[in-house]
């Protein structure tokens, strides 16, 4: 398929780069650096996976604590009006 990209310096100077090292076409470049891009490597690192838990019920009421937070807030926007911020 032929068709025209308009490049971005710095992935010109990828793909410049890649035809300096490898002794390759424009054209080899350009296709080895979109297939290295877009396929998965056999040797890249594996996924991080954390497995949920049940954590059963809550042993501790946030009530409190979601309230005094709240009130702190408002004191904190209160204060930055009065500023003028």
């Amino acid at each position: 398929m032929r068709t025209t990209v308009t490049l971005d310096p710095d992935t010109e100077a990828v793909v410049r780069r890649l035809m300096a090292q490898r002794g390759v076409s424009f054209k080899r470049a350009l296709n080895d650096a979109i297939r290295a891009g877009t396929s998965p490597s056999a040797d890249s690192e594996p996924h991080a996976y954390t497995r949920p838990r049940e954590l059963g019920v809550p042993t501790v009421d946030l009530t409190h604590a979601l309230r005094l937070a709240a009130e702190s807030e408002d004191e904190e926007l209160v204060k930055r009006m009065q500023a003028g911020r």
